[in-house]
Order: C-alpha cells, then sequence, then structure tokens
C-alpha cells in the first residue's frame, strides 16, 4: 500500500522547533514558533484561564457531545467580541472550529463547495498554511503584493492595483489584524479602501483572526473586520482564541458566516455543519468552554484583558527597545520599522544566508524567512540580540 507514497515536507517551523531542541547551547534564542512567551521563556497559562478551568472542574457533571455546531453560547460571545453588535445577528452562523486553522478550513470548504476551482487572493506573503487549506478546499490559491521589502511596511498602492480587479467570483484573504509574518498592518483608512473596493467589485472577503488584542488593542483591532462585515452584504471570519486566551493545545475556534439574509445564513450553516460531521463529525468543547466562561463573567473578562493588555504592551516594549538598541549601536536607521510594526511577528528582510549565520554562530533561531516572533526576546538580552543582528546583517 506505502510504497506508492513519497516522504511529505515537514512545515519549516516545526522543523526549526526540533533543531532548537537539539541545541545544547544554553545561551540559545527561539524567535521561531509562533506563540507567547514570557520574561523567563515559558508560555504561561492566563489567570483568568486557570479560574475559569476551576469553575468548569467544579461545576461540571458530563463530558457528552455538544452537537456539531459545538458550543453556541461561546460562538455568541465571540460574535461580540469581534464584531460589536455592528451586523445583526439573524444574519450570522457560527460553527466552532478545531483552532482557528480549522475554522479556515471548514470556511474554505464551503467556498470550495459555492466556488469549486475559485480564486482565493493571499497576501504575499502570509501564513504558509493558508495555500494547502486552500487547495485541499478546492480553491486556486493566488497571491496579491502587500509588504515592501524595502520599507518593511505594507505597499498598500500595489495591493489595491490588484484587489481593485477583482470579480464577484474571487474571494480576498485578508488579516484581521497583526499581520502572519510581517507584523506590518493596515491602517483604518486603508481598510476603509478594501472595504469600498469589495463592495463595488462584489469579491468576497474572508477574515483571518488569529490575534485579536494583540496589536493596539481589542477594540482598534477589531475596526478591520467590523469596517468589512458593516460594509457588506457577506464575509466570512475565522477566529482563534489560541493566542489572545492562550489556548494553544486547546484548539478553540470559530468559523464565523455573515450572509445577506437569514435563509442564506442557515444555508451556509448546513453546510458547515454538514464539513464538520464528514470531517471530525464533532468539535472539541474544553477551550470553548473556558472562553465562554471568562466572556459572560465581568471580574474574569476585566482580568483578562488586563492581562492581555500587559502582554501586548510587553510585546510592543520589546519593539521598541531592540529598534532603539540597532539604531543606537550601529548608527542606522535600518531596522526602526520594527517599532513600527505591531503584533506578535517582524519580517526583518534578511537574506537566508544571514539567517543560518545567526543560527550558526549565535544560537539564534527564527523562521528562514526571517520572521521572528518578538514575545521570544528576552527583555535582559535585548542588546546582546542588536549586536548579533548587526554584526550578521554586516
Amino acid at each position: 500500500m506505502f510504497e506508492t507514497l513519497q516522504k511529505a515536507t515537514l512545515d519549516k517551523i516545526f522543523v526549526l522547533m526540533a533543531e532548537y531542541a537539539a541545541d545544547p547551547r544554553t545561551n540559545k534564542i527561539d524567535l521561531g514558533v509562533g506563540v507567547y512567551k514570557d520574561n523567563k521563556n515559558n508560555t504561561p497559562i492566563m489567570s483568568a484561564v486557570r479560574k475559569a478551568e476551576q469553575r468548569i472542574h467544579d461545576k461540571a457533571s458530563t463530558k457528552t457531545y455538544k452537537g456539531v455546531v459545538g458550543n453556541k453560547e461561546f460562538s455568541s460571545a465571540v460574535v461580540q467580541l469581534a464584531l460589536g453588535g455592528v451586523v445583526d445577528n439573524s444574519r450570522i452562523r457560527c460553527v466552532n472550529g478545531a483552532g482557528g486553522t480549522g475554522a479556515l478550513m471548514i470556511l474554505m470548504f464551503v467556498l470550495g463547495r459555492a466556488r469549486p476551482k475559485g480564486n482565493i487572493y493571499i497576501s504575499d506573503p502570509s501564513w504558509p498554511n493558508h495555500w494547502p487549506l486552500a487547495e485541499n478546499a478546492n480553491l486556486v490559491p493566488r497571491t496579491y503584493p502587500y509588504f515592501d521589502p524595502k520599507t518593511r511596511s505594507v505597499d498598500f498602492e500595489a495591493m489595491m492595483r490588484v484587489v481593485d480587479t477583482l470579480t464577484a467570483d474571487d474571494i480576498l484573504l485578508l488579516h484581521g489584524c497583526c499581520h502572519n509574518p510581517t507584523g506590518a498592518n493596515l491602517t483604518p483608512a486603508q481598510w476603509d479602501r478594501v472595504a469600498a473596493s469589495l463592495k463595488k467589485t462584489g469579491a468576497f472577503p474572508l477574515v483571518d483572526l488569529a490575534y485579536l488584542g494583540f496589536g493596539d488593542g481589542l477594540e482598534q483591532d477589531a475596526y478591520g473586520v467590523r469596517k468589512i462585515a458593516s460594509t457588506l452584504p457577506e464575509c466570512m471570519i475565522a477566529f482563534s482564541a489560541s493566542k489572545n486566551f492562550g489556548l494553544y493545545r486547546e484548539r478553540t475556534g470559530v468559523a464565523i458566516a455573515i450572509a445577506k439574509d437569514s435563509a442564506t445564513a442557515d444555508v451556509v450553516s448546513s453546510q458547515m455543519q454538514n464539513i464538520i460531521r464528514g470531517t471530525i463529525s464533532q468539535t472539541p468543547d474544553h477551550g470553548a468552554e473556558i472562553v465562554r466562561v471568562i466572556l459572560e463573567d465581568p471580574a474574569l473578562r476585566k482580568e483578562w484583558e488586563d492581562e492581555l493588555n500587559q502582554m501586548r504592551e510587553r510585546m510592543q516594549r520589546l519593539r521598541v527597545k531592540l529598534a532603539e538598541a540597532i539604531k543606537r549601536k550601529s548608527n542606522s536607521k535600518d531596522f526602526d520599522f520594527i517599532a513600527d510594526h505591531s503584533g506578535m511577528f517582524s519580517l526583518l528582510g534578511l537574506p537566508q544566508d544571514v539567517v543560518e549565520k545567526l543560527k550558526k554562530d549565535d544560537a539564534v533561531y527564527m523562521i528562514n524567512d526571517s520572521r521572528i516572533n518578538v514575545a521570544g526576546i528576552p527583555e535582559d538580552r535585548v542588546e546582546e540580540l542588536a549586536d548579533y543582528l548587526i554584526a550578521a546583517a554586516g
């Protein structure tokens, strides 16, 4: 049976994780894998999450299935968090996904049924998993310009030259905030232009909302997705709780579909449920219930928001410290963009041989496209990291 198979290419992030784990050097720095880390290089369980879990443990009386759509109260709380009431609930349908990736899979499968072999335009660059997800859903991935490697910022006019030419048969995948891998994000005015263009062309938006609250704050980060949802008759949103609730291994997400009317929304919901039943049968609930408990309890929600703000502020503080250290040591503004980016990542624009040199000589690990996880920067080693980057970049 298996003689017809060839070895699949492993995701570069997982390869890097294995290399880092096997490296015996005690001074190694992990800027690769996309999880939040504290000053001790740990990915902590948030205090609000611990308290919510304890409540669930004390009160739960069963582990039976929740049903194909999953935890409805969790979905409703997430919709309110992400959209803030800008869309009539009668037009919204949700199902739980196995993380943000699971939510994307469900939504793309629906789109693949609605537009078989339809074009889905993905930013260049983007999260690598967007491509196989689209291909597995019977969609055809294409790219639109997004990042200017010279300025390390959004090349918005180049982006819009493609977006403005899309048709009603096309799908546009947008990062709701905290663009992965670049860290360069659309401004509110740019979101307004994107929404206006989509309204004119009829192209369909799919928003990947994986980092809500990690950029400029919950409300600020929600501007783009709310603008899209409130402007257009139809859209889809994939929400992940992995980062902002620290629920990475719980696989907690929501697939949100907004249709032009309630009857159409019911049709889309039936398709999402059909996809779940034919793939994973039922969705996981533990993480979903944790988020529900937190968002429905005012005290726990405040505790969660305070901790999320602390995480966001720490990442921004690390950005500024690193950019200022490089500027002071090199008398150059070449890395000032790090402080201007937001979210967990920045794309440094270093050649692959420099990335390899940093790994080999200095035990500094990052993805080979030079994406760094800002949260992985040890706060007490910023000066040292600046020296490594300056020396390697030459």
